[in-house]
């Protein structure tokens, strides 16, 4: 990377690689891990945790999608060019869809609504970032991650979904 400072501001020039850094991988998939757990210890212990389980694992989701949203803001100030309405629109799509788990599971208690904007905001994820990085709003590797990484989240929140859906209480 290299910069040149004058009176007026900086430039920026960056080399981007198309491929996964190490670090991209471990802090990719590494936060998908506690979905997939979460999931299966809630089917695992069901009917004595999977509530309290259930709870963790969307207030985690909620925490990781509004982060999520922080990041596209965050890549928005290296754009070329400046900000798109794109890239704003969805930074705060998902925000919204993260402040919204959390207050419709902490506020009004219901569990389905927040999986269902969860999911729905990881599924954005999933399709908007390899989009973003090919028209440059996101990292290269964006578009090779993200498709692999976001289902991990995606069907294992299906999955308390559907237990959500199938519990009697």
């Amino acid at each position: 990377m290299t910069m040149l400072e004058d009176a007026t501001g900086r430039t920026v020039t960056a080399h981007e690689p198309r491929e996964t850094p190490w670090l991209g991988v471990v802090l990719g998939y590494g936060p998908m891990l506690p979905f997939a757990a979460g999931a299966a210890a809630a089917w695992w212990w069901r009917d004595s945790w999977d509530e309290l389980i259930l709870l963790v694992t969307i207030f985690y989701g909620a925490a990781i999608l509004l982060f999520l949203s922080g990041v596209r803001r965050g890549v928005s100030f290296r754009t070329e060019g400046g900000p798109t309405v794109v890239q704003i629109a969805t930074m705060l799509g998902l925000f919204g869809l993260g402040l919204g788990a959390l207050l419709f599971v902490g506020v009004l208690g219901n569990r389905v609504i927040a999986l269902d904007l969860l999911i729905a905001g990881f599924v954005a994820v999933a399709v908007l970032d390899p989009i973003a990085a090919k028209r440059g709003e996101a990292p290269l590797f964006f578009a090779r991650l993200r498709p692999l990484q976001m289902p991990i989240a995606v069907l294992s929140l299906a999955a308390l979904l559907v237990l959500k859906l199938t519990s009697p209480y």
